[in-house]
This record gives structure tokens, sequence and C-alpha cells, in this order.
């Protein structure tokens, strides 16, 4: 159930955004048709023409309007369609996004503070770190994991439905054992290959279904008889497609229609250029249908191989019951350690100060 919980405070140019973006999605605001002026919900909210601004930039960038020069406004978002005006042929990049940011310096989390939140951890938890991690992962952990969703994805979930595991191929693995052999899971083609060969070593099949210019392609992901639908919306690689919000809202609609269930892979989302991360499908669905999973890897580092998902409710029970056994593979040390990044802010400061270099043009 979603909630406005936590909101309160929020900025004004994201309560325009949200605004405006819930009377696109519901309708007022129909495809093609123009929008309000930027001074006219500037004069409507009370706040400046540059604040309005700032709200429409971020509607752009998700692909809920568009701007025509000298026009206005006008709504891109289709309710009831993923396909786009104009097609254009699918290139993959020479270099890909993950090369990209393997090659910028400057997103690399500074060694100065991990390590002084290393020798904090050993002085101050020296006890703590030699106990054995519940098999879900420490529940400090999970708590601070669940409060950073909250600030950051508008994902509000209680800890209990956070898994902790050493990376993604290892978090793959749960999920294909809870999803079950003989099962169809649905993929980006191309996508990460290691998803294929995780779920076909576990005895299920793969459907590979072609991207377009914003997503999977309409045609495919309709003809396919896969109710497990296993996607990359922030950043698919190696291609480098960033799903619209057109595609979003048509990948929960195909698994509302029929009881399937989305596997949300957010993968370098935090290297988000925008002014707020992308809108996640765990944070728009209003079905218990997406199992959303992420990694530190590439946020902080890739030898410390820490990733988790938070599961839909109607999964938890029987993911205990399945799954509940297997140890966390990740040691308790660098769960303490992740946990103080992410309640100090440290982490977030390191997110934020990424993202204004990537705008920069760095």
């Amino acid at each position: 159930m979603k909630t406005n919980a936590g909101r309160q405070n929020e900025t004004r140019y994201m309560q325009i955004y949200r605004h405006i973006k819930k009377d696109i999605v519901d309708g007022i605001y129909p495809y093609g048709s123009k929008i309000p002026s930027k001074r006219v919900i500037s004069s409507q909210f009370g706040v400046s023409v540059i604040t309005a601004e700032h709200a429409y930039d971020l509607l752009c960038d998700e692909g809920y309007i568009r701007s025509v020069q000298k026009s206005g406004y006008f709504v891109d978002f289709r309710p009831d369609s993923g396909f786009s005006a104009f097609p254009e042929e699918i290139t993959i990049p020479t270099t890909t996004p993950r090369e990209y940011y393997d090659s910028f310096e400057d997103y690399r989390f500074p060694s100065s503070v991990l390590s002084k939140t290393m020798r904090s951890v050993i002085t101050n938890r020296e006890n703590d770190i030699l106990l054995k991690s519940p098999n879900n992962g420490i529940e400090e952990f999970r708590k601070a994991i669940a409060g950073y969703l909250a600030r950051n994805k508008d994902i509000r979930v209680s800890p209990d439905r956070i898994i902790v595991g050493s990376g993604a191929e290892y978090l793959y693995n749960l999920i294909a054992i809870l999803i079950g052999k003989g099962e169809t899971v649905a993929l980006e083609d191309p996508s990460y290959d290691k998803i294929r060969r995780v779920y076909e070593v576990s005895n299920i099949r793969c459907d590979l279904l072609p991207l377009g210019n914003d997503g999977i392609e309409s045609n495919a992901l309709n003809k396919t008889n896969a109710r497990v639908l296993h996607i990359s919306p922030f950043r698919s690689f190696p291609t480098g497609i960033t799903s619209s919000a057109s595609k979003r809202h048509e990948y929960i609609r195909w698994a509302d229609k029929r009881s399937g269930l989305i596997i949300e892979d957010d993968y370098e989302s935090e290297f988000s250029v925008l002014g707020k991360p992308v809108e996640t499908l765990f944070s728009m669905a209003m079905s218990d249908n997406v199992i959303y999973l992420n990694t530190f890897s590439k946020s902080i580092s890739p030898a410390l191989r820490v990733g988790y998902m938070v599961l839909p409710e109607h999964l938890i029970t029987k993911f205990n019951e399945q799954l509940g056994f297997y140890s966390c593979t990740v040691p308790t040390f660098e769960q303490l350690v992740l946990s103080e990044l992410l309640s100090s802010g440290a982490f977030e400061r390191h997110i934020n100060r990424v993202r204004r270099k990537m705008r920069s043009g760095l």
C-alpha cells in the first residue's frame, strides 16, 4: 500500500513534479496535449519560474513531457502503448555505460572515508564484528538500507522484506530457486549475459525479447508466454537504453494483466544525472509484484560484493520456508561498515557529489 508519509518536507519542485505527473498518468492531460506554462504553474503554486522549470526538466528527463521550441510543453506519455512515434534503429555504443563509469575517476568512493569508517567499526564494534549475521542480514544494515530507499527511491518497506547477499549473481540464484524449475523468464535482448546463464543453469527457460528505443518492444512483450520479467529499466547493459515513463507503466500493466512478477535490476541507478533518481517500478507498482534488486559494487567498490533485494510482501513467507536456511554470505564487518556509511550520510554525499560532476560534463 502506498503512503505519503515522509513527503511533508519535500521540496516545492518535487511537489509540482508529482502533481503534474499524476495528472498525466490519470489522463487529465492526455498524450499530445499541451500542459500549462511554467509561468502559470509558478503562479498556481506560489513559486518562482525557476522552481517550476526544475520540475518540468524532471518530467522531460523521465519521458512524461517534451519541450517544443517556441510552443511550450506537451505530454509524451502514452498510457496504453509503448510504441514510439519515430522508431529508430538500435545500435550498441562502442563505449558502454559501464566502461564510461570505469573511466570516470571522480565517481569512485573516497578511500579516506571508507578507511576511516572501517577503523571506527573495528574500534567501537569489536565485539559485534565477531557475531554471526542473521541469514537475511543484520537488522541494523537492513534498517539503514530501508531508510536510504525511503529517502532516495520512494521505496518504503519494513527491513524484514530486505535480503542481503554477496552481489547480484548470488541474488539471481536465490531468485531462480524462488521462481522454480520449468518457469519461463523474459529478458531484454541484449542484456547482461550472466543473468541468462544463472537462470538456464537452474533449468529456467529464458525468452529473449528485443529492445526498442525506450525498452522492450511492445509486440515481443505481448507475445511472450513468460509470467516473469527481468529488466534493467534505468540503463540496460550493454545498450545503455533507459526505459521511458510510458514503457515503465507498460511493464507494470503487463505484470498486472497476467498476475506476473517483475524483477527490477536497478544497477547503476545511483549515477543518474537527474536531480532525483529515476523512479523505480517498485515504487510505481500498486500491486505486490516487483522484486527490487541493487548492489554497492559500483557505488562503493566491487571488492565488497554486497547486494540486496526487496521482496514483495506475498513472497516473504515462501522465501523463508524455501531459502531461509541459507546463511548470509556477507561478513558482519562489511555490513556494519555499510550501515555506518548509509546512516551517517557519507554514502549519499558521495552520490550527490558524483551527480554534480557528471552534470557539469566531466
